[in-house]
């Protein structure tokens, strides 16, 4: 079958669109609900749109899920090894990112609810308080879901949102 040129950059053009609308369909507000579930379902639904995103966020959203995803689990090793890859993307997005406050709001959210045996607990003083600096320069959505989240967190107090 012999292509044309302009059959080739049709196709091109096709395929060009529809990665540009997976990756608009990412909605933060689904993702957050995902955060907010104890149902591995609703975070596998949610890890599989962002295996089709190919932003730099990606890893962050990612990582969280993954180790929000990891309490739900039921062997320890199982646990433990996705818990360690979640906070390793997690992490390097922070460290290139450290003035991100989402960032910051998600490993807030993971450190506040992880267990004492995962060590993962130092930086909640300072996530929260840079949370609280920074609350307004955050997206609508980003803002709500700190808002829901805190009213069943003891760092952060709704109140103060």
């Amino acid at each position: 079958m012999k292509i044309t040129f302009r059959t080739f950059l049709l196709l091109l053009f096709i395929i060009a669109k529809g990665e540009v609308r997976a990756q608009q369909s990412f909605d933060r507000s689904g993702y957050y609900d995902a955060m907010a579930s104890d149902k591995i379902q609703d975070i596998d639904s949610e890890l599989k749109i962002l295996d089709k995103n190919t932003s730099s966020s990606k890893e962050a959203y990612e990582g969280a899920l993954m180790m929000k995803k990891s309490g739900l689990l039921k062997k320890a090793k199982d646990k433990m090894d996705l818990f360690k890859a979640g906070r390793k993307k997690l992490e390097l997005v922070i460290k290139a990112e450290p003035e991100n406050a989402e960032w910051r709001f998600l490993r807030l959210m993971i450190q506040e609810n992880a267990p004492k045996a995962v060590n993962y607990r130092s930086e909640i003083e300072t996530d929260s308080k840079f949370i609280l600096n920074n609350f307004k320069t955050l997206s609508p959505e980003v803002q709500n879901a700190i808002k829901r989240y805190s009213k069943n967190s003891k760092i952060l107090n709704s109140k103060d949102f």
